[in-house]
């Protein structure tokens, strides 16, 4: 099933480019944004886990350097029988934490200092055990590709607006039609939207299966409800001010503040909701 929702995934980033390619620069801007867009997909598959990671100036570690990270981080691997993940540290004090990678055996873990530092192992566990959650399920891959491929469509968003700008500055086109100006700039607005649209599809479920499945995995539920409290919190007093609306569904929770607009787009569902489910599955657990 995620193989099936990759393909369709690259399939609908590809036609993005295409449109907006041909709109750009006709039949040969097609052709351009079409190899643009298979070369995409292919660096997105082999190299967006890269690329994410060093957009947030992620650093490996190596268990020397943060010994109960690693031994929380083993004890759950194990646990789930899954192999264990390269871990990574971002030097921001946001407290929060995201996973990527393309399949389970190539895969990553990276968590801010504040996180690591401020929060207490009980909770970082469930933490932890959320990211793993999404390892185990292989559904980091497309949540990377979406970063990736979200964050190139807004690029091409740009060029699109500038090309109404001054292809517009003219009045009409060569066939007489006013509209080639007012299509790009109808494109410079829907393209992100729609990768942004494509963001929430596939998000919000995964992230309230993965908080199942790390309460499962922990036998913890409320340790990661209040973690996800303790994390709404210090996104708003410690906004991460390199976050972005194309990699923000990869964190555990967005790192946009309330007063973005993009949050109208969350990826994520509401802490609230969240923290709701935790609380009844705990109870389930205890009867």
């Amino acid at each position: 099933m995620n193989i099936l929702k990759t393909g369709l995934l690259m399939a609908l980033m590809t036609f993005i480019f295409v449109v907006v390619g041909g709109a750009l620069g006709g039949q040969g801007g097609m052709v351009m944004a079409l190899g643009f867009a298979l070369v995409g997909n292919l660096i997105a598959y082999y190299f967006s886990d890269k690329m994410v990671l060093a957009m947030y100036r992620a650093r490996e570690l190596n268990p020397s350097e943060a010994p109960e990270l690693f031994e929380i981080i083993e004890r759950l691997t194990k646990k789930a029988q899954m192999p264990m993940p390269k871990v990574y540290l971002i030097p921001s004090e946001t407290p929060n934490a995201f996973a990527t990678g393309r399949n389970p055996e190539h895969s990553a873990v990276a968590v801010t200092e504040g996180i690591y530092r401020l929060l207490p192992a009980r909770e970082l566990e469930g933490v932890l055990a959320h990211e793993l959650a999404h390892i185990k399920h292989r559904d980091i891959l497309i949540g990377t590709i979406v970063g990736v491929m979200a964050g190139a469509i807004s690029s091409l968003a740009w060029m699109a607006k500038w090309g109404a700008i001054f292809g517009g500055l003219g009045g009409r086109d060569r066939e007489g039609d006013g509209g080639g100006a007012i299509g790009l700039l109808v494109l410079a607005i829907l393209a992100p939207i729609i990768a942004l649209l494509v963001q929430m599809a596939i998000s919000r479920s995964r992230e309230y299966h993965a908080d199942q499945k790390a309460g499962e995995l922990t036998g913890d539920p409320r340790a990661l409800a209040s973690a996800l409290e303790y994390i709404h919190r210090g996104i708003e007093r410690h906004p991460m001010p390199e976050a972005g609306p194309a990699t923000a569904h990869l964190f555990i929770a967005s790192p946009l503040t309330a007063k973005s607009f993009f949050t109208l787009f969350s990826t994520h569902p509401a802490m609230e909701d969240r923290v709701a489910r935790l609380e009844a599955q705990a109870q389930a657990m205890s009867r």
